[in-house]
């Protein structure tokens, strides 16, 4: 079907408007987007760096800014600067509509549990960072490890003061901070026991996760709502108080920018690869965007842009670490790692890895290759629409 996907795409492309009363209405920049991301995903390269590039140099929100990576990470991620310069289509949130389901409800469910009054939502504590997705923004030099699956010494089942703990292992082992070098995008994609979390608290660890031996120490940071935020930028009228009204970015421009820079590594501009991969850099490396606290970095932050690539399979390592980076928890992943028939690799090298901490939920998983790229067809709409018709998808 991607013929049909494409025709979608461009008849949109070709009819919408660039300009709209309504700033969360697609506009033909967006359709232009996201034309060149199902070009990615069929690997049409030259197709794929056309319109990129023209979207890249041309495009603009629908309520007329030019595209643009917002100075810092964490704005990305604020409902007070929604509709912003990076946000190419968003789904748009509201509050107080007389429905909770205009908010952002989706991510109820994945604020850091038992929280009381001193974290947001209160509620649930899903969709946990996993430890491979921590350690990947270890660095070396201001750059990604790309040659190995970087390794650390988590927040796990460590006591608070060197007492023995009941999560899951007798320890005398003290909690300390990790003072080795990290990507800064860690301190706004992932909640770490010390740092601080957002404008509530320093995030303190097993305190707030469900359980620790079940899905590990960390929370999710990116869709959770600021302290200053509640009942102003929440809808608290439903069953938490957190039904945020930050939007969702279904693509924004740094997706872009990494899309084309994969594209321009295809078709062997590794020049033009590189400036578009080291603008994401460098915006994660603005110190201005830092998480602080007393006015300095809470930890040891060390990033800088990549000076060249040697070649083709050295630029391509450096895209698909960026896009982990820069994408993470963003509902990216898994789909890159298929399209680039790495999945199966990928994802069992992860899940032997998590094993060794989170035996009960990791341990004996597996990735199938033939069966796992797809979810199975629900049985009740095959029996409506016949077998004939819709066939289960294999290994189901």
């Amino acid at each position: 079907i991607w013929d049909k996907i494409e025709a979608d795409f461009k008849h949109a492309y070709d009819n919408l408007p660039e300009t709209h009363s309504d700033a969360g209405r697609a506009n033909k920049w967006a359709a232009g987007a996201l034309l060149g991301k199902v070009y990615v995903f069929q690997a049409k390269w030259a197709d794929a760096k056309s319109i990129l590039t023209t979207v890249i140099n041309s495009g603009k929100t629908t309520n007329g800014k030019k595209y643009g990576l917002v100075p810092k990470f964490a704005e990305i991620f604020n409902a007070e600067n929604d509709n912003n310069e990076e946000a190419i289509f968003a789904m748009q949130s509201s509050m107080n509509t007389g429905s909770t389901n205009n908010a952002n409800g989706f991510d109820d469910l994945n604020y850091p549990y038992n929280t009381g009054a001193d974290g947001p939502g209160n509620c649930c504590g899903f969709f946990q960072p996993t430890f491979s997705m921590a350690n990947a923004y270890r660095t070396v030099g201001g750059l990604p490890i790309l040659s190995e699956q970087a390794d650390g010494t988590p927040d796990y089942n460590l006591a608070a003061n060197a007492v023995k703990n009941d999560y899951g292992k007798n320890t005398t082992d003290a909690f300390v901070e990790d003072t080795d070098p990290l990507d800064p995008r860690i301190d706004h994609t992932i909640g770490r026991r010390g740092i601080q979390y957002l404008d509530w608290i320093e995030h303190p660890g097993a305190n707030w996760i469900r359980s620790q031996v079940y899905a590990g120490p960390y929370s999710p940071k990116k869709y959770v709502y600021y302290k200053r935020q509640e009942n102003s930028l929440t809808d608290g009228s439903g069953w938490t108080r957190g039904y945020a009204t930050m939007n969702f970015n279904i693509i924004r421009f740094a997706d872009v920018l990494l899309l084309a820079a994969e594209a321009e590594i295809e078709a062997g501009s590794l020049t033009t690869a590189l400036g578009y991969i080291n603008q994401i850099r460098n915006r994660a490396a603005n110190e201005a965007g830092f998480v602080t606290k007393g006015g300095k970095p809470e930890a040891n932050y060390q990033i800088k842009p990549y000076a060249a690539f040697a070649d083709k399979a050295e630029a391509t390592k450096a895209l698909r670490m960026e896009r982990l980076l820069e994408l993470a928890t963003e509902g990216h992943r898994f789909f890159d790692l298929v399209r680039w028939g790495i999945a199966s690799k990928t994802l069992n090298a992860y899940l032997k890895y998590e094993s060794k901490f989170l035996v009960t939920k990791f341990g004996g998983s597996k990735y199938t290759t033939g069966k796992d790229e797809y979810l199975p067809i629900p049985q009740a709409q095959i029996d409506i629409q016949g077998a004939a018709v819709l066939k289960q998808n294999p290994g189901y």
